[in-house]
């Protein structure tokens, strides 16, 4: 995989840089998830990281396997008839960000495929760090 490149996804365009976090401390992570009859919820499907400046910064996955990071503040959760329905909420206190949360974000490194764009984002904190991923169309947070 290439790193470090400001290409982004030939759908989706290059979206926002995630490198206005650096510097920043992480104040917030909230994250919508699916819900379907009674289940526990799985997700989380998009995660919003909000630094302490008031800026937001949109995670999800694109349909062609791609990596999409934007500025956007959260969406409301939504219902979905028969399908479920769609909740939105802080995820702060779990992990993989839960040791994070009011930490500096030392820095951001993105992960680009040639015929898919980004497909990953690194972010490290004094103590480590989170990986964001688009594994099979699924938004995938590990600890690194």
């Amino acid at each position: 995989m290439e790193s470090e490149k400001s290409n982004g996804c030939p759908l989706h365009g290059g979206g926002a840089a995630a490198q206005s976090l650096v510097g920043s401390l992480l104040a917030e992570v909230v994250g919508s998830r699916h819900v379907y009859d009674g289940d526990a919820p799985a997700g989380p499907l998009d995660v919003w990281l909000i630094d302490d400046r008031g800026g937001t910064v949109h995670v999800t996955t694109g349909s062609d396997g791609c990596l999409i990071v934007g500025a956007s503040e959260p969406h409301t959760g939504y219902d979905m008839g028969d399908s479920g329905r769609v909740i939105v909420g802080a995820i702060g206190n779990e992990p993989p960000f839960a040791d994070y949360i009011g930490e500096s974000v030392l820095t951001v490194r993105e992960e680009h495929e040639p015929n898919t764009g980004r497909v990953a984002l690194e972010l490290s904190f004094p103590r480590g760090g989170v990986r964001c991923e688009s594994w099979a169309g699924d938004l995938r947070l590990t600890l690194m």
